[in-house]
């Protein structure tokens, strides 16, 4: 590999970056990307199918690695946790500075295009995540309905987390949205035991 390829992968994502938020996703080109980066658009297209395709380039391997760690989970008597647990455990800022991950949030809560491709990147973790709790015996309503909600609380808490200050773990936030998600259902339950009796 020629020396200047080294590090090609990381100069065209901080490229890509910088350059969508200068003058947008619109306007920017792959070929912009690659000339910023010191690449040719030709080794572009080597790391990357397209310009959307640069800030998702880890979810196929994350995902694997997510599910997997799902299926080797002890113990799924509760598969809701199992899955927050396996979402909230994992080293986030190994993808990145939370600075760069809240950058790269930002640039794809902006651009519809971008946010498109997420949602679908997210619906292919659920649904692998909804596999992984069947293929371990978790009936398939319930795995659908925790791998969906597990996934949501920990966006959620995601979201969160990047828009704290640096001192704030991401664990923590989760259980403070575990804790509201069990406030809101037992409030909605006994809401429907009081009106069952006509209270």
């Amino acid at each position: 590999m020629p020396r200047w390829e080294e590090g090609s992968e990381r100069r065209m994502k901080q490229a890509a970056m910088e350059l969508v938020e200068q003058q947008g996703f619109e306007a920017t080109s792959a070929v912009q990307i690659a000339e910023r980066a010191g690449v040719t658009t030709r080794t572009f297209f080597r790391y990357f199918a397209d310009k959307k395709e640069i800030f998702f380039a880890d979810s196929e391997a994350l995902n694997e690695a997510l599910v997997e760690e799902l299926l080797q989970a002890g113990d799924l008597s509760r598969p809701l946790r199992a899955v927050i647990s396996t979402l909230a455990g994992h080293d986030w800022e190994q993808l990145g500075s939370r600075e760069m991950l809240r950058r790269r949030s930002q640039v794809i809560a902006s651009n519809p295009a971008l946010l498109e491709r997420d949602l679908i990147k997210q619906r292919r973790m659920a649904d692998g995540f909804r596999e992984a709790l069947c293929e371990r015996g978790i009936d398939p309503e319930i795995a659908e309905l925790a791998s969906d909600t597990g996934s949501q609380v920990f966006r959620m808490a995601y979201r969160r987390w990047l828009e704290s200050d640096e001192d704030t773990d991401l664990p923590t936030i989760v259980e403070n949205m575990v804790s509201l998600l069990a406030a809101v259902v037992t409030r909605d339950a006994a809401k429907s035991d009081r009106e069952s009796v006509g209270l």
